[in-house]
């Protein structure tokens, strides 16, 4: 059965992303920190979730990369094309 991968072979775009925007947060988010806070914004994703996704592992649903902008105070380009500019 034919997957749709990344062209590095992940399972999302935006992992990547996550780790490196959850990284440069001041003071920076552990991965059970985000997993807290998107789970106090509603949403049932742990760390072993967000693991997943910042290692491409997991697919990723558009509610999702929602959840993660919102809670990473980014748009939704940030978590996606890892650029965070309106054009």
């Amino acid at each position: 059965m034919f997957k749709l991968k990344s062209s590095d072979g992940r399972n999302n775009l935006c992992g990547k992303n996550i780790k490196k925007i959850r990284l440069n947060i001041d003071p920076p988010l552990s991965q059970r920190k985000l997993a807290h806070k998107m789970q106090v914004m509603g949403y049932d994703l742990d760390n072993h979730v967000i693991r997943r996704i910042e290692t491409g592992e997991r697919f990723v649903t558009d509610i999702e990369i929602k959840a993660f902008a919102e809670a990473l105070g980014v748009s939704y380009r940030a978590i996606i094309d890892g650029i965070d500019k309106q054009n």
